[in-house]
């Protein structure tokens, strides 16, 4: 699943509000080397405005992370279909992640807020815009690339599972393996595991 830039910039637009029970994610932060609290409140900060309100943000961000955290550089990839050579994978994207979170910060204090994610709701969406057109991100990928933290939360939740259920309001479990037995009727009605926002 890819998306557009104008597309992932409609999403800053239709995701508003900010959620209740986004808490420092402590041990299953970026990497090991990347860990702290501040950094922690930001990613938080900045799924607050790029993920839809209906999404439950914590354990999309735990699924993040967790991705990240178990990135192994060098790895060998499959081959794409009709390609025989094997690729190995890159550098971690978390490394540019905390210059990233830092220049947000920067811009948040710039607007007189003490940071990132003590800015307001509408100063930290106009900040991740500027900061996208920046990084000049064309579409949205389902792997995170590194390009920009905000973009690679955005496209790893978008191309989940969760999000394929959360629109079409149904419990599809896209990725999930469930044979055959009772494919022929339609997916039960998604079950709604967020509770009310604030």
């Amino acid at each position: 699943m890819s998306l557009s830039r104008r597309e992932a910039l409609k999403v800053l637009v239709v995701a508003p509000g900010a959620a209740g029970g986004l808490k420092s994610l402590g041990s299953s932060s970026l990497q090991a080397g990347d860990r702290d609290q501040a950094g922690d409140r930001t990613v938080a900060a900045i799924a607050e405005v790029v993920l839809p309100a209906e999404a439950d943000r914590v354990a999309a961000l735990r699924r993040f992370n967790d991705w990240i955290a178990n990135y192994h550089e060098g790895a060998d990839t499959d081959h794409g279909y009709g390609n025989t050579r094997v690729r190995p994978t890159g550098p971690s994207p978390a490394r540019n992640y905390p210059a990233q979170i830092a220049a947000l910060d920067t811009a948040a204090k710039a607007q007189g807020a003490p940071g990132f994610a003590a800015a307001s709701l509408e100063q930290r969406r106009a900040i991740l815009e500027a900061a996208i057109a920046d990084a000049n991100v064309e579409r949205l990928s389902a792997r995170p690339t590194g390009a920009h933290i905000a973009t690679d939360l955005m496209g790893h939740y978008f191309g989940s599972s969760e999000a394929n259920d959360l629109c079409y309001n149904a419990a599809i479990g896209r990725d999930a393996c469930r044979g055959l037995a009772g494919s022929e009727n339609a997916p039960a009605p998604r079950a709604t595991t967020v509770g009310p926002r604030k």
